[in-house]
């Protein structure tokens, strides 16, 4: 039997991950040691016993076999959080494709080597008759720095070092002349990093509906029998699935545990902030990509020492180290954003339920619009799913009104604003009431459609629009499919055969022509990159400093503004036409999700989605808040097509500098996928390959991109299709090409 041998990690301090060593596993062992286990290993000269991470099993010794070193067995101790990090890396790696490197570099973000905040004083040693002394001998010899310093120690005790050092420009060697001297002492203390900066402390602690603490109830219910579990919470806009959160957490933490609270934009991190703040004061934290590299090692410290119960923050926030973790919260789960676009492309929902069973924790989904994931697992038992379906102020879901561009444009209104839309928008302003203005971008750049009658140019074989390519090309980027762009509608034989090219900026210029002193505000990608950029535009809307808040996506998750009694959603049918299997599923997310801003307080809201498809499902069940309609039809086409959550999908990604290198490995790993189908079963049960083809954006930086789709309905089968792929590249080991796999992916490449 060929022996075994283990990578490990005996550091696992960021700046040494690139640094296993290998060890042999005892025939004792086989069998019991995995990737992400804590083991005890002979290390060094002295051979000493330490504790390392393996990050790696195979049958192939890198160095000499004579002087390979075996592991002594598993460590004797408890579990430690960075064990469980480790098992964490290893299930992301396997699960998601990667190396293990890369994964332990995501589940282990923070450097070690960041320095501590070091708070510096000068402390006085002497009487103040002898500085006086100090001081009349400094002068007689012109040491003016020194004579600075003492000046001040004659009536102060303390001094900082930074004021002394800035202020008044002394030197370092001069304080450590009087240090010498017997004069001063200079005290070092250190502190942690904390990025949280808020001055409002109130108790926020709301009476919960019977609706709302029922779900509390039986959450900790199952969880105090022992059982961990991952609960759906399905709340219409509005209903109260924050303090649902809140008192989870805050229930959590009575148990001596913590609380991470994922949520999907750094946008809402401040209002989210905020709420947990009132409530849990400064044991809460925020972990995110605009904090420093030592403002993120410090969260980590402040974690593991348990200064802290709860942290909220994207997905990179899952992997704070909390020594006890009870609760994952993931509020809009739905979005997106979960999932990383960057190797390994994980998604946070699924990783979550991982690091919560690795933790003994429980995890809480919540969202107006679940994805079709979450929802398919509930209704399956995966999951427990709870309702909420009313507004917490009593307060019914804003009047929605669809208005039908093609009849717009008939009718002479070239505007980017409807009539309807306008004749609203100028009665708040009359009113003193606020509105926002969503403008739908997702894909606006790919996609062509007619002006006139709505038609969108697809794709024959996949049933997915067409992408506008230079040339005149229109290409499909699942199959490959193209064709010249036709110079008009092949429909109705109109000339407006265009794309979308209307951005924010335009739509505020067009705003204050259409209403002079109108005060708005933009957010999107111009405006918000800045630390604070964020903080600073919501906190201006919330307290009434514009008329009109206009933005993309990020303006409609999750913000609550009670003022805000009308939303306008422009081009709302932009992300239908992506070419995206998913297209329907987030533009009814995301009109839902717009549509819920409105009315959100004691005033009745409205709403107005403008649209060149108002017959589409997706727009019809968001204009009536109805998540399980629109379930009900998209879950069928997902069906039919053999698309997620029916089936499984992964996409293999590959990048190359030269087109024909990168197209020839597309088709030798297609063949490869080819090798495995098995043609005797029945087609629902075979794995279907889809391309290869060039990708959505076919060169980025001067590399070319392919991509090749692989489905089935087991996903363990895709891990092993993903193995297979893995060991025939390295094993062909080509030249400047590179391969990366997604699975169940997001976006299209």
């Amino acid at each position: 039997m060929a022996d075994l041998y283990a990578d490990i990690i005996v550091d696992i301090a960021h700046e040494k991950l690139d640094k296993p060593f290998q060890y042999r596993i005892p025939e004792k062992l086989r069998g019991c040691v995995e990737a992400g286990m804590c083991v005890m290993i002979p290390f060094g000269n002295g051979n000493t016993l330490r504790k390392g991470y393996v990050v790696g099993i195979g049958t192939t010794c890198k160095f000499d076999p004579a002087k390979i070193k075996e592991i002594v067995g598993p460590a004797k101790s408890e579990p430690s959080v960075e064990e469980k990090m480790v098992a964490l890396a290893a299930w992301i790696r396997r699960n998601y494709g990667s190396t293990m490197i890369q994964a332990l570099r995501t589940v282990l973000p923070a450097k070690q080597s960041v320095k501590k905040l070091e708070h510096k004083r000068i402390v006085r040693c002497m009487t103040r008759e002898e500085i006086i002394s100090l001081l009349g001998e400094a002068q007689r010899r012109h040491q003016n720095a020194k004579v600075r310093l003492l000046t001040q120690l004659q009536d102060q005790e303390v001094i900082p070092y930074e004021w002394v050092t800035g202020k008044l420009g002394v030197s370092a060697a001069c304080i450590r002349s009087l240090e010498a001297a017997g004069a001063v002492r200079l005290e070092v203390s250190t502190s942690f990093r904390n990025p949280v900066r808020l001055n409002e402390v109130s108790a926020d602690t709301r009476q919960l509906s019977a609706d709302q603490q029922f779900i509390v109830d039986q959450v900790l219910k199952d969880y105090d029998d022992g059982r961990r579990g991952t609960y759906l919470i399905h709340g219409i806009t509005g209903s109260g699935k924050t303090e649902v959160y809140m008192e989870l957490v805050a229930q959590v933490i009575k148990r001596g545990k913590q609380a991470i609270v994922l949520i999907p934009e750094i946008a809402l991190t401040y209002q989210t902030l905020l709420r947990f703040y009132r409530r849990f004061g400064d044991r809460v934290s925020v972990m995110n990509s605009t904090l420093s590299p030592g403002e993120k090692f410090d969260q980590c410290e402040r974690a593991k020492n348990g200064e802290i119960d709860v942290i909220i923050g994207p997905r990179s926030a899952l992997f704070t180290p909390f020594p006890s973790l009870g609760l994952i919260v993931m509020d809009e789960e739905h979005e997106g954003s979960y999932k990383s676009e960057s190797t390994p492309k994980y998604h946070a929902r699924e990783t979550a339920v991982e690091a919560a069973r690795l933790q003994n924790a429980s995890v809480v989904l919540g969202s107006a619009t679940p994805s079709l994931e979450s929802y398919y697992r509930a209704l399956r038992g995966e999951y427990r799913l709870f309702r909420l379906t009313r507004r917490l102020t009593g307060g019914k879901l804003p009047q929605v009104h669809i208005v039908d561009l093609r009849r717009e444009l008939r009718e002479g209104n070239r505007s980017i604003f409807s009539k309807k839309l306008q004749e609203l928008l100028a009665d708040r302003l009359e009113k003193g009431q606020q509105s926002m203005l969503f403008l739908n971008r997702r894909g606006y750049a790919g996609f062509i459609s007619c002006r006139s009658c709505g038609h969108v140019m697809k794709c024959p074989h996949c049933d997915v629009s067409l992408s506008e390519h230079r040339g005149n090309w229109l290409i499909c980027h699942y199959c490959g499919y193209r064709i010249p762009k036709p110079p008009v509608c092949p429909e109705c034989g109109s000339k407006y055969l265009l794309g979308f090219k209307a951005g924010t900026q335009q739509i505020e210029e067009k705003l204050k022509e259409l209403f002079p002193g109108i005060r708005t505000l933009r957010m999107d990608a111009d405006t918000t990159g800045t630390k604070d950029s964020y903080e600073k535009i919501l906190s201006a809307f919330a307290n009434g400093e514009a008329d009109v808040l206009i933005g993309t996506q990020m303006i409609v998750k999750g913000h609550d503004f009670e003022k805000v009694t009308l939303v306008g959603v422009l081009a709302a049918d932009l992300s239908l036409s992506v070419g995206d299997y998913r297209a329907g599923e987030k533009t009814f997310q995301l009109l839902t999700q717009a549509v819920g801003r409105a009315g959100r307080g004691k005033l009745a809201g409205e709403a107005v989605i403008q649209t060149y498809q108002p017959e589409h499902y997706a727009v019809v069940h968001a204009a009536e808040q109805d998540y399980e309609a629109f379930y009900e039809e998209e879950i069928l086409y997902r069906e039919l097509s053999g698309y997620p959550p029916a089936a499984h999908m992964v996409a293999v990604q590959v990048f190359a500098k030269e087109e024909s290198k990168g197209k020839d490995l597309a088709d030798r790993l297609a063949d490869v996928v080819k090798s495995r189908v098995d043609v005797e079963l029945p087609f629902a049960e075979r794995i279907l390959l889809i391309g290869p083809a060039p990708a959505c954006v076919g060169k980025v930086n001067d590399v070319y991109r392919h991509v090749l789709y692989i489905k089935h309905k087991d996903y363990s089968r895709l891990v092993e299709m993903k193995d297979l792929l893995e060991e025939a590249f390295s094993r062909w080991k080509p030249q400047a090409v590179s391969i990366q796999f997604d699975f169940d992916p997001m976006n299209t490449l």
